[in-house]
């Protein structure tokens, strides 16, 4: 939070420049500026309590004063560290880590349920407090046992972060090194330390500005042009000078968000390839997610660590003829194949869970047209969930970019050529397309593109030809099925030299005022 401190007196020294105020330099005075010349020996607070003008005015009128050579502003900024709400707390009644250590100090080693009921912190707390200790070796864990390590010197002695909250409030400044290791912890906490940035400001006067100060100037100049001014033109009236070579602020009109404009392109893209979009909700039961396309309901993909599932609810799954159908597939297999050989469960497949591609629209698509006149060619795009670590190329979210063409003449070459025809419209010019395995398309591929700044390739997306046992079971019979479900986001990245995927949202408004869509 930045706040103005005004400051007691102004400031003076033999700032000159060897010139004098003359006329012209008093004509471009605007009233605002007229306003505060008989008060720039005072301080900025009794120029805004003298002036009649609000903070922002006077302000306003400095800088004004400043671009022609009367005064120098200057702005000292410090930043201040100070108890948040629980900081208030943890001084009165210890940090979490503190009351875990006086909970064990008696006993030495407890149980996490006795260690948490006993030091009485909440789940958060007391997560906090664990991880706290632990990266001290304070305490060890062992059999869902808390085990106490320190010595008594280490029990007596207070740490560097309980130092620092007493200290509180101070300026950053003044803090000692050890202290701001401290300060670095505590940030990450919740609430326990506010930062806050304080801006005192003065400003010095020119040998200019010290020879208007304190002088009333009265103009009687025309300060705009209207209707009147026009209609009772009278010679002997005079405009007020503007400087037509001051620097003005650039205006940054209103503008859709970059991933917006991306998504519209290649939206475009695919429409101008003759293509229908496909829209569905953002969260789907397993059945159309996982089982209807084919995927075992013990592969790894589907476990929590992958998944974001959604607690206590269950799902509706689609008439029992589909559901029996998919059950077959994954059992024993159709159409030659042998299945997955296990028992399929119809509650795993009810579990609802947050999309973990787009692919799950293709699969509903794919069953409502099967009394449909072909062929037919859908895309969408849309925003799909992963539990996945964020990194310079992963995030828990993103777009893809889904697509299928039902025909019964496609084939692989048709695939190939959709795909690059897209990546060409959307300025990528060195892919590559090599095997890959999905559970639900055969042959399956991966596409790469090749990262110029990383110089590496980058897989993008993933493609291939539906198997019959999902092509049988949602269409009614086997037909050629070409899909993919390239990541957008990625996409996006690399066009636009974006060197970070977590850069695409950080809402940095200089990144979305200059970047243009390819």
């Amino acid at each position: 939070m930045s706040q103005i401190f005004l400051t007691p007196k102004i400031l003076k020294n033999n700032m000159t420049n060897g010139e004098k105020v003359s006329d012209e330099m008093i004509e471009t005075l605007s009233p605002i500026e007229r306003k505060v010349i008989p008060f720039l020996n005072k301080s900025i607070s009794e120029i805004i309590e003298r002036s009649g003008m609000d903070e922002i005015s006077v302000m306003r009128a400095l800088r004004f004063l400043e671009s022609k050579g009367f005064l120098k502003i200057n702005v000292i900024k410090k930043t201040f560290i100070d108890l948040g709400f629980n900081g208030v707390l943890y001084k009165k009644n210890h940090l979490p880590e503190r009351r875990l250590i006086i909970a064990l100090e008696g006993k030495g080693i407890l149980s996490f349920d006795d260690a948490k009921k006993t030091s009485g912190l909440s789940d958060n707390e007391f997560k906090a407090a664990i991880g706290v200790l632990k990266g001290k070796a304070l305490i060890s864990m062992t059999n869902g046992k808390i085990k106490l390590e320190a010595s008594k010197e280490e029990l007596i002695k207070k740490n560097l972060e309980e130092q620092l909250i007493d200290l509180l409030p101070i300026e950053k400044d003044k803090l000692a090194p050890e202290m701001l290791l401290a300060l670095e912890n505590l940030k990450n906490r919740k609430e326990i330390i506010e930062i806050s940035e304080k801006s005192t400001t003065s400003f010095v006067l020119s040998e200019k500005g010290r020879e208007i100060s304190g002088r009333e100037i009265e103009l009687n100049l025309i300060e705009e042009v209207n209707s009147d001014i026009i209609k009772n033109w009278s010679k002997g009236k005079k405009f007020r000078r503007y400087d037509i070579h001051a620097s003005v602020p650039k205006i940054n009109g209103g503008r859709k968000h970059f991933v917006s404009e991306s998504i519209e392109q290649g939206k475009k893209i695919w429409l101008e390839l003759g293509f229908e979009e496909m829209n569905g909700g953002k969260c789907v039961t397993s059945f159309w997610n996982f089982d209807a396309l084919f995927t075992a309901q013990d592969h790894p993909v589907r476990e929590m660590q992958d998944t974001f599932f959604i607690k206590d609810i269950e799902g509706k799954i689609p008439d029992k003829k589909l559901v029996d159908g998919v059950k077959k597939a994954h059992e024993s297999g159709i159409s030659g194949s042998k299945g997955w050989q296990y028992s399929w469960n119809e509650n795993t497949a009810k579990k609802v869970l947050l999309r973990t591609h787009t692919t799950c629209l293709s699969s509903q698509t794919l069953y409502k047209l099967r009394n449909e006149k072909l062929p037919r060619k859908f895309f969408a795009m849309g925003k799909c969930f992963r539990n996945e670590a964020i990194d310079w190329s992963h995030g828990f979210e993103f777009n893809q970019s889904e697509g299928i063409v039902i025909d019964q003449n496609a084939n692989f070459r048709h695939l190939l050529g959709y795909l690059k025809e897209f990546y060409k419209k959307m300025g990528f010019d060195k892919i590559r397309v090599r095997p890959s395995f999905f559970p639900y398309t055969e042959p399956s591929l991966e596409i790469d593109a090749w990262h110029y700044e990383k110089k590496k390739w980058l897989e993008i997306g993933g493609a291939g030809i539906f198997r019959p046992e999902v092509t049988v079971t949602l269409f009614g019979k086997a037909i050629p099925v070409l899909a993919w479900g390239p990541g957008f986001d990625r996409i996006m990245m690399m066009v636009n030299q974006i060197k970070d995927i977590r850069e695409v949202y950080k809402n940095d408004l200089s990144l979305l005022r200059t970047r243009r869509i390819n």
